[in-house]
């Protein structure tokens, strides 16, 4: 099992190349299922969870086939697809359910495996049957697995008004996607406004969809009786490109980000310049200069445009060594403070009482041997052992393998000391 050595104290100075969105990729693949023609996407991370998802429309039929420098793929699903998802699959990753509403919608079934992924709380797939349901499908749970058809008679699934309980990014993807063939009108109400969600739109109205009001809470999709192949390229990823600004405001020094969006990260931006960080934004680039102990910031995580639940590990890191005491209030996910622990290893001062986390910062951390429990509290020990005393291991990296492109090697370009060790 992979780990990261870490020796700390190296400011960062370069540029990064800011890879394409996990968040966007994942269901542009799943997109590809909508059509029998070609589907071309340009700028797909190398990652685990990308590798994953590709293999799974392997499993089903899917001729894939990449490309290029830049993260191509190539994408052709026929008409003989498989449309099941099995549990051995999709196990590691719980975008798997993104399969669902295309595979209804082109193939009239599919049975899909109940996903995993991070262990970081409560994801129900409960809004996204009762959303299809509401379309005409007919779902059921058994052993493990959703199956879903449409009723006899019946060729396409039907539009509908759905209002999930709560805001769901994957539920309005897989809306998106399953609308784009129905029959009628499709109105989304209380649906996630993520760039990654007006990125998916995009790709579907390249192959034909008609959309509007995707980025906003109410989308409006007019069914159509087929899509067809189109080229699109994958939006760059605003939790890496954050997590990079949290790394240099925690080390110091002078940072450019190719490709990174500042109008996806606003909320973190603000804090990030509130702690003293010095951000510019420029077309097709964000540069982040940052010198001396930040100050410590309070935040609360919710849905977009607030602060992102992605981002509250790596900003908790920050945290850890900033000047003052900072109050973390996490509202998305129940279990996502299990990074505390191992933080408190490497020497930081934190309580938590339920949602809420209050660190008080100190002036140095020291290294030690941690462990990734998530994707983001990967990311969030890494940039603590970047500014800890001496040598910091953190084990079981797999995990962020499934959401960050080469992160040491992106490291290691702006001048941190830090390997992979088998």
């Amino acid at each position: 099992m992979d780990k990261l050595r870490i020796t700390g104290g190296r400011p960062l100075n370069g540029e990064v190349i800011i890879s394409g969105a996990k968040n966007a990729a994942l269901p542009e693949l799943c997109a590809a299922l909508l059509t029998s023609d070609p589907v071309h996407l340009n700028n797909v991370p190398r990652l685990r969870d990308v590798a994953t998802m590709r293999l799974l429309l392997d499993n089903m039929g899917v001729q894939t086939e990449t490309h290029g420098e830049r993260g191509g793929m190539s994408f052709q699903a026929p008409d003989t697809l498989n449309p099941e998802a099995p549990y051995e699959l999709v196990k590691t990753m719980r975008a798997s359910v993104l399969v669902l509403g295309p595979l209804l919608a082109r193939f009239g079934r599919a049975k899909v495996s109940l996903p995993g992924g991070c262990a970081i709380g409560s994801r129900p797939v409960d809004q996204h049957i009762k959303g299809l349901q509401a379309m005409g499908a007919e779902i059921t749970v058994d052993h493990g697995y959703m199956i879903a058809s449409l009723p006899q008679g019946r060729q396409r699934l039907q539009g509908a008004r759905i209002t999930t309980d709560m805001v769901t990014v994957t539920g309005t993807e897989n809306f998106l996607m399953a609308a784009a063939l129905a029959e009628g009108e499709t109105v989304l109400e209380n649906a996630a406004q993520e760039p990654e969600i007006p990125d998916l739109a995009e790709m579907l109205i390249a192959m034909g969809a008609k959309i509007e009001g995707h980025g906003t809470s109410k989308i409006r999709i007019q069914g159509v009786d087929r899509l067809h192949g189109a080229t699109h390229q994958v939006v760059a990823d605003r939790i890496e490109a954050g997590t990079f600004l949290c790394a240099v405001a925690a080390t110091g020094g002078d940072v450019v980000l190719r490709h990174a969006r500042a109008e996806h990260l606003d909320a973190v931006i603000d804090k990030l310049r509130d702690a003293g960080a010095q951000i510019e934004p420029g077309d097709g680039f964000i540069r982040v200069r940052a010198s001396g102990r930040m100050k410590a910031q309070s935040f609360r995580t919710t849905e977009y445009p607030g602060f992102p639940t992605d981002m509250q590990a790596q900003f908790m890191a920050l945290n850890c060594i900033a000047q003052g005491t900072s109050k973390v209030t996490e509202t998305i996910f129940e279990n996502r403070f299990m990074h505390v622990n191992e933080m408190v290893r490497l020497g930081a001062h934190i309580q938590t009482d339920g949602k809420v986390a209050v660190i008080e910062g100190v002036a140095q951390l020291q290294g030690a041997t941690v462990m990734a429990t998530d994707l983001r509290a990967s990311a969030s020990l890494v940039i603590a052992g970047l500014v800890a005393e001496g040598e910091t291991i953190v084990d079981r990296i797999y995990h962020l393998d499934r959401g960050y492109d080469q992160m040491e090697a992106k490291l290691r370009g702006i001048g941190a000391d830090i390997e992979r060790v088998k």
